[in-house]
């Protein structure tokens, strides 16, 4: 596979991530498509692995969704820009201190920035927990499995 491929399928891929913070983006399809096309193009026995590890992952993950409560961000108070920061931070978080640094990405971000925006710390954390109430938990649940994929992929592209 040859190196603009490689990035097309890394762009795919952040599109993807993107698309779960954006309600209607079939952000997971899409993460799983940009693996897929690695993989057919890429024939590899790490290829094959990262592929069928993410369609396990993501089949979980789409198993579990009913069990977590629905995305409901207009309930939670927050404007769209601090939920979108924290996709941003989650992302990014990952990427910083694998694997929990999106969970602390996304909950500093958030509370930051409603620190920030409501003048209190007291009144950050409140809005901090309305926001996981109302939409935290689920984009987390699938964001987490997306940036494991990701993760996966990158390692096999890095050391494969």
């Amino acid at each position: 596979m040859g190196v603009w491929q490689l990035v097309a399928v890394g762009v795919v891929m952040l599109l993807g991530l993107g698309g779960v913070l954006v309600p209607g983006v079939p952000g997971p399809a899409m993460v799983w498509a940009a693996v897929l096309w690695w993989a057919l193009t890429d024939v590899s026995q790490d290829a094959w692995v990262v592929l069928i590890g993410a369609t396990a992952l993501l089949l979980l993950n789409q198993a579990l969704k009913p069990l977590l409560p629905p995305r409901r961000p207009a309930a939670s108070g927050a404007p769209r820009k601090t939920l979108t920061l924290g996709g941003v931070a989650a992302i990014a978080g990952f990427f910083v201190v694998p694997v929990v640094g999106a969970v602390v990405g996304y909950v500093g971000a958030i509370y930051g920035a409603e620190r920030l925006r409501l003048g209190s710390r007291g009144a950050g954390w409140a809005s901090v927990r309305s926001v996981m109430r109302a939409t935290g938990y689920s984009v987390l649940v699938e964001l987490f499995a997306c940036l494991l994929v990701a993760g996966a992929w990158l390692v096999a592209v890095i050391w494969g």
